[in-house]
């Protein structure tokens, strides 16, 4: 895949770099800070950006808010935050947005350089990928009862694994059920958040960023 990378630790930056070359991936740029990333999509879309959170000149928001806007001036373009923050009000607006080809690492749970490999692939081939602790503290900063009251544990069990962009296979592996208990309990989620008449892949994002956004 052909990666753009916004990172403003040097180190990082070009360890990065030397990685997804030596995997077979094509980084067409890789710059430290928000401005310069936006520069570098303009001039030459790629498959997937990896952007940290925190960059120059603040050190506050910067790679979240030029996340935002490639997710709406080039919504083909895919979006991978690798930071060590959850940034959660323009993180909540990232993942409302257009649901397809979005991720969410936190850099110190990234236990195998493989776990960013697959999800660098995922969040390029249209597919999500959020750290399990990342949709924790998502899901804590509402304090509404719906839509999430209306589902059983093993619903937001399952909806917790769906959201981390596990298929009903792995999700099925995980929880030692059959994968058809797990396209039951995904059709009841679809029902309770009044999803069913939708589509596509997108349903299954879009039920825990449903209630996110809500």
């Amino acid at each position: 895949m052909r990666v753009t990378l916004a990172e403003d630790s040097t180190l990082l930056r070009e360890g990065l770099v030397r990685l997804l070359a030596e995997e077979g991936h094509e980084v067409v740029a890789a710059v430290g800070d928000g401005g310069a990333l936006l520069a570098a999509v303009a001039a030459d879309q790629p498959d997937v950006v990896v952007v940290d959170v925190r960059m120059p000149p603040t050190h506050t928001d910067e790679g979240l808010r030029a996340a935002l806007q490639i997710r709406e001036r080039w919504p083909g373009v895919g979006v991978l935050v690798l930071s060590q923050y959850v940034e959660k009000r323009y993180a909540v607006d990232l993942l409302t947005g257009q649901p397809e080809g979005v991720g969410y690492l936190l850099k110190d749970r990234v236990a195998q350089v493989g776990e960013f490999l697959d999800a660098l692939v995922r969040v390029g081939d249209g597919g999500a990928a959020f750290d399990p602790e990342v949709v924790r503290q998502l899901l804590a900063r509402t304090t509404h009862t719906d839509p999430i009251s209306r589902l059983t544990e093993r619903e937001r069990t399952v909806l917790d694994h769906m959201a981390q962009g596990h298929t009903n296979a792995t999700i099925a592996e995980q929880l030692h059920v059959s994968q058809s208990a797990v396209e039951k309990h995904v059709n009841a989620i679809f029902d309770k958040l009044d999803l069913s008449h939708v589509t596509g892949y997108s349903r299954r994002v879009l039920a825990v960023l449903r209630y996110l956004g809500s």
